[in-house]
């Protein structure tokens, strides 16, 4: 994948999109080959060590955290916390409060991005949809990464609400973001991916433009219904 682009992986339920996703971010081991990030192989490495590298993840289901406001949602996914170790927060209050005003500042940036700045002292079970599918998003974004993993950021959201989450992928990818999306939206991944992945009963079947997969006879038998 180069930098700075939007890759749509699409295929039939059970063809292996999700797995993909799990042995990216370690939370399942990979039974075979290697996975190369930022030029470093992270086969083997644990989820928490994948994410400090710059590659996190959303989920399709956006739980969060139903007592907290949009903006401690925020806060609780920024990188490098020192005022959760003890012995700092005690003898080094002013290191921690520093990194905490650096946090809320950050929390701010995200929101702005998101179109989420109105909501910021909402609890987060009290957003719309479309809003918690912003949320999970805004929490990846919170860890400053590199490469986000998308696991269907508009399904279930009203078509409005998914153009707007169109508009604020595509915004962040002029920033350098680089984004691996799973969705079933053709609509989106037209508007969104270059290049697009096909995969079909765990493998790989072809690659290309939106345009050139969907005109693939394969593609259209495994994933859009073989044709009578």
């Amino acid at each position: 994948m180069q930098a700075g682009t939007i890759t749509g992986l699409i295929g039939p339920n059970g063809a292996g999109k999700t797995t993909v996703f799990n042995c990216l971010s370690g939370v399942i081991p990979a039974e075979a080959g290697q996975i190369t990030f930022d030029g470093t192989q992270i086969t083997t490495w644990r989820p928490e060590q994948i994410s400090q590298r710059g590659l996190v993840r959303t989920f399709q289901i956006a739980r969060g955290f139903p007592r907290l406001t949009v903006l401690e949602t925020l806060l609780l996914h920024g990188e490098a916390q020192p005022g959760e170790d003890v012995v700092a927060a005690l003898f080094s209050p002013g290191r921690w409060r520093k990194r905490e005003a650096e946090l809320i500042t950050r929390a701010e940036e995200v929101a702005a991005q998101l179109n989420l700045t109105h909501v910021l002292d909402n609890m987060s079970s009290d957003l719309s949809g479309g809003q918690k599918k912003l949320l999970e998003i805004g929490r990846a974004l919170m860890g400053r990464p590199k490469l986000i993993l998308l696991d269907e950021p508009v399904a279930g959201v009203n078509p409005t609400l998914s153009g707007e989450i169109a508009e604020r992928i595509a915004a962040l990818r002029e920033t350098g973001l680089t984004f691996l999306v799973v969705e079933h939206d053709m609509e989106i991944v037209a508007r969104l991916c270059d290049p697009v992945i096909v995969m079909a009963a765990g493998a790989k079947l072809t690659e290309g433009s939106f345009e050139e997969v969907v005109s693939d006879p394969r593609v259209q038998d495994a994933y859009l219904g073989q044709r009578a």
